[in-house]
């Protein structure tokens, strides 16, 4: 460990094509943080998740790991050095079982406390079911072996991205009450999440973006709900920009 954040993306630019998704975002992310992102569709929360995750390549800017740069690591790398993405929509291989897909999640991955068995402790269901196909779960199922998946590779920095989407509000309240757990292992989170009361409920830190721009960072706690809005939506302030508590 350096001794500095465990994340730090510094200027980062993604095409996609002629698109600009994200223009020359920054932000840095402490060990054991939970650090959420927050933005309508298309403000570009999951372009950055899957640039950090190596999946979208930067057009500019720098991504560091514990100081180390992994800018142009390939995704495998980027595992295996302790960076892993739960991507929207889980995308399970459907076709495997629970036991399937969990093993897949270890392929390449790092020497930790997360185990197989350990993630059936987590979700007390999944070791009676281990041998369901992934598509015969419900959403909320799939979204905690998706979690499982990940999890079994030991992340230090775990991407967790619309993880409530699609949900009915009991599930991602168990969803995200294993939050705890996983910080306590040394996990560290940044989720993408469209629902700000729950990011703001679970989060160190907020993260607005807008069309690809950072419109707004902050602690929960010194951000008021019309500076969130104007953010997340856009609305100017006095000078032009979304305006914050002072």
């Amino acid at each position: 460990m350096t001794g500095g954040p465990l994340l730090e993306v510094r200027d980062l630019t993604v095409h996609h094509g002629q698109l600009r998704a994200l223009y020359e975002v920054s932000l840095s992310v402490g060990v054991g943080e939970t650090y959420a992102m927050i933005g309508a569709n298309g403000a570009g929360k999951s372009t950055l998740l899957r640039a950090i995750a190596g999946l979208d390549r930067p057009t500019s800017g720098s991504i560091t790991l514990d100081g180390v740069d992994v800018t142009k690591l390939r995704p495998e790398r980027r595992v295996a050095s302790g960076i892993v993405l739960v991507p929207e929509g889980r995308r399970l291989f459907s076709s495997l079982t629970v036991a399937e897909n969990l093993k897949v999640g270890a392929s390449y991955a790092r020497k930790g406390p997360w185990t197989i068995s350990r993630v059936y402790e987590l979700f007390d269901w999944m070791r009676d079911r281990r041998g369901q196909r992934a598509d015969q779960l419900s959403g909320g199922e799939q979204q905690a072996v998706a979690i499982g998946r990940a999890l079994v590779a030991n992340p230090r920095l775990l991407l967790l991205d619309e993880l409530s989407l699609g949900l009915a509000p009991a599930v991602v309240r168990r969803i995200y009450g294993i939050l705890p757990e996983l910080l306590a292992t040394g996990v560290t989170v940044l989720l993408v999440e469209q629902d700000v009361s729950q990011a703001l409920a679970v989060a160190a830190r907020v993260h607005c973006l807008l069309e690809g721009r950072t419109t707004l960072e902050g602690e929960p706690a010194g951000l008021t709900p019309a500076s969130i809005e104007a953010a997340y939506f856009g609305l100017a302030g006095p000078a032009g920009l979304p305006q914050e508590r002072p």
